[in-house]
């Protein structure tokens, strides 16, 4: 079987064929001066695209993510449809088609966050995002989507799948924390899995949203006095709330605090902030970043082979 990729998870790609013991097809993947994308499989590997099960590997992020996840899908499926028309009359031009096997895995969905209508009129965008891509292939893995409910009865099956297993022995290799923590209600879950992995407490924080773009945490009394603690949450953007909530744990006695998250978006100078106020930074290759420790690759093979049937 075979993992294809473009431009956008070329390493996590490699990691998923790795973990699969599949082959990994690069395709090729480039910029017109305009800007616009270009997508082609190489004549080469043709035949392993239309001889098993394909996996595109691809984000939906950043914006020009999305075009070029979908310019991959549709190049895929017209090779395995056998659709090979050309200009230049490299033949062959027509092959039988030889039907459904394409499968999206997307180590981060872009616009997850945008999973609610808060006014009339507003667009779920992750949800026509999904649409779209669910258009273009026979199901998706998705690596710790923000709110799965958001792709609930899409078109094809998906396989939501974490990293949490993952990141908890990357924390207890190289933190060994006391104690983990939440940033709210809604990452509970994923925190309380990596505190039960490693064996230790945790907790959360109270997070109130006054609207759309307006969200207040409040730290609850926690008992971390002389721990080392770590914050375990899906992504981390600019690092405020991190932050925020490593001086209230500091304030309450820890000795260490570290953040840790499968998405490490870091916008807007969120790791030199961040480094301000934690002992250190957490995250795995699901986007290129500088503070990648976890293999993203193993949780995604995990959602492929639930797709598989395996």
């Amino acid at each position: 079987m075979v993992v294809v990729s473009g431009s956008n998870a070329q390493h996590v790609a490699e990691q998923l064929a790795q973990s699969l013991g599949w082959s990994h097809v690069k395709l090729e993947a480039r910029r017109f001066p305009d800007s616009e994308g270009y997508i082609r499989i190489p004549e080469d590997e043709i035949e392993a695209i239309r001889s098993e099960p394909v996996v595109v590997v691809s984000n939906t992020f950043p914006d020009a993510g999305i075009v070029e996840t979908m310019l991959i899908l549709k190049a895929v499926s017209d090779v395995r449809k056998g659709s090979m028309e050309n200009l230049r009359g490299i033949e062959p031009q027509k092959m039988e088609d030889i039907g459904p096997g394409v499968y999206l895995a997307v180590p981060y969905f872009g616009y997850s966050r945008q999973d609610k209508r808060f006014k009339p009129g507003e667009v779920i965008s992750a949800r026509a995002i999904a649409d779209m891509l669910a258009g273009q292939c026979d199901g998706l893995a998705v690596l710790d989507l923000h709110a799965p409910k958001v792709l609930e009865n899409l078109s094809v099956p998906v396989a939501f799948t974490s990293a949490m297993p993952e990141l908890a022995s990357h924390l207890q290799s190289e933190v060994n924390p006391d104690f983990i923590l939440s940033p709210d209600k809604g990452a509970i879950d994923r925190a309380s899995e990596v505190a039960n992995l490693i064996g230790c407490e945790f907790s959360y924080l109270e997070k109130t949203r006054i609207d759309a773009h307006t969200i207040v945490h409040k730290a609850k009394d926690l008992d971390v006095q002389g721990k080392i603690v770590a914050i375990v949450d899906d992504m981390i953007a600019t690092g405020g709330t991190i932050c925020r909530a490593a001086d209230a744990l500091r304030s309450q006695g820890a000795v260490e605090v570290h953040a840790a998250c499968s998405h490490g978006l870091f916008t807007g100078g969120a790791i030199r902030r961040l480094t301000q106020y934690v002992d250190g930074v957490h995250a795995t290759g699901s986007l290129s970043n500088p503070r990648s420790v976890i293999d993203a690759g193993e949780a995604l093979a995990r959602g492929i082979n639930e797709l598989l049937g395996n």
